[in-house]
């Protein structure tokens, strides 16, 4: 719904380093507000000795950094106790690795901004800590962050990052075809049709766009249509994917498309060339996230933001949440990290940085400070995205969930490029789907 895509990696909420790089400049400008009580009196504050110090492998670049290190320069003022190294050197794309390699040595961090997609490889170690307490004394997460954070009904993690996935329109190209814009309700067949009325192949313009790499990014604007027809990632039992059925009906609008000639296939990791193509005014609608509306806004594309569609005209959509892992290096640096990362999801402090990450609202409490409505007002389309989390779903928490993507990204490509038909792509992704979900883990 971020990145950081490597080859089976998610979102979005797909978070391929790239994408969280371009998400650094989203809303910026959030000024500071008053500390949330609910939260930020908590912790190990000592009246005498040395501070404990918090190692935290932050993965963050550009702007996202420079509104962490303000952040917390400003915890450091309110917590004389705690001081809070944002060391590791690390970028997120990187941060499985060094991780798994971390814990296999017995030296690892307090706290790393770990994928949602990896959480349950990590979590599989007994050094994360269970911070469900926390969570659930939290600012009220949206759902689709706590669900990204829960790993065998236990919360293994604190929600960092969130985004969805709603259908920016090129107005100008809506108009020049004499097509009204999409309203919600719409559905996957008005996309299609919507998309060949606007390809016009003498003015080099396609009606939408898909990632065409395989990868996390490939796949996750799938898994809306999938969930819509009643399907789920992995079936009941865990041993074997849930939509068998609806993975095909779901490529089948990947096939209509690909068959008309109206979806431009971005051969590249990262999405840039779609994303370029966009922004130069030659395609008329594209499924993406909130990260991508800055450099719209900044090519003089005019824009309109719309829901997903879907085959029930039901409300649907992804959310691609990170997380903040929490570490066990002895009960006070655990406490220390606990107070830092309830400080940090404390509306105040949150606000800001949505600002310097490109992170939609963790909670509701958020989305209501006048700092974030100043920022919907700025921003037009931002709103759809932020409604979307009342309805939007995350990929599941699971060990084996980049090997049923991979499956997935190799299915979608193969209709894309007409080389299956959506039932027989549909075939070789649930034999290697299903051979991964049946390994012990």
């Amino acid at each position: 719904m971020p990145t950081i895509i490597r080859s089976t990696d998610d979102v979005f909420f797909v978070r391929r380093q790239d994408k969280l790089m371009d998400r650094r400049g989203f809303l910026r400008g959030a000024g500071g507000l008053a500390l949330g009580a609910a939260l930020a009196g908590c912790g190990p504050a000592r009246a005498t000795g040395d501070p404990v110090t918090v190692e935290v492998w932050h993965g963050q670049t550009d702007t996202g950094k420079k509104v962490l290190d303000e952040l917390v320069a400003d915890f450091h003022r309110t917590h004389p106790g705690i001081r809070i190294d944002l060391g590791g050197g690390v970028l997120a794309d990187a941060m499985l690795q060094k991780i798994t390699a971390a814990l296999a040595a017995g030296s690892f961090p307090d706290i790393a901004y770990v994928f949602g997609s990896d959480l349950a490889s990590v979590a599989r170690s007994p050094s994360v800590v269970d911070v469900t307490d926390l969570v659930d004394a939290g600012p009220g997460f949206w759902a689709p962050a706590r669900e990204a954070v829960t790993v065998n009904g236990r919360v293994r993690a604190v929600p960092a990052l969130l985004d969805s996935l709603a259908v920016v329109c090129n107005k100008e190209l809506f108009a020049g075809a004499g097509i009204p814009l999409p309203t919600a309700g719409w559905t996957w067949a008005d996309f299609v049709a919507t998309a060949k009325k606007l390809t016009d192949p003498g003015a080099g313009t396609f009606g939408t766009a898909w990632p065409a790499t395989g990868d996390e990014d490939t796949v996750w604007r799938l898994w809306p249509m999938v969930w819509d027809l009643g399907g789920d990632v992995v079936g009941a039992g865990g041993r074997g994917i849930g939509f068998a059925d609806q993975g095909v009906r779901a490529l089948e609008v990947v096939r209509d498309l690909a068959a008309a000639k109206a979806v431009y296939l971005d051969p590249k990791t990262g999405s840039e060339q779609m994303y370029q193509a966009f922004q130069a005014g030659h395609i008329g609608m594209v499924p993406t996230g909130p990260w991508q509306l800055p450099d719209i806004a900044d090519a003089g594309i005019d824009y309109a933001v719309v829901p997903l569609p879907s085959f029930s005209g039901r409300p649907v959509t992804i959310s691609g949440p990170d997380t903040w892992t929490l570490f066990d290096n002895g009960e006070e640096r655990v406490a220390a990290a606990r107070t830092f990362l309830a400080w940090l999801a404390d509306p105040a402090q949150d606000v800001r940085w949505d600002d310097g990450a490109g992170s939609l609202p963790l909670s509701r409490r958020t989305r209501q400070l006048p700092a974030w409505q100043e920022k919907t007002a700025e921003t037009p389309g931002l709103p759809v995205f932020v409604d979307a989390l009342d309805h939007a779903r995350v990929r599941p928490v699971h060990p084996a969930y980049p090997q049923v993507s991979a499956a997935l990204g190799t299915a979608i490509v193969a209709v894309l490029l007409g080389q299956a038909t959506p039932a027989d792509a549909m075939r070789d992704c649930a034999a290697a789907a299903n051979a991964a979900l049946i390994i012990p883990r």
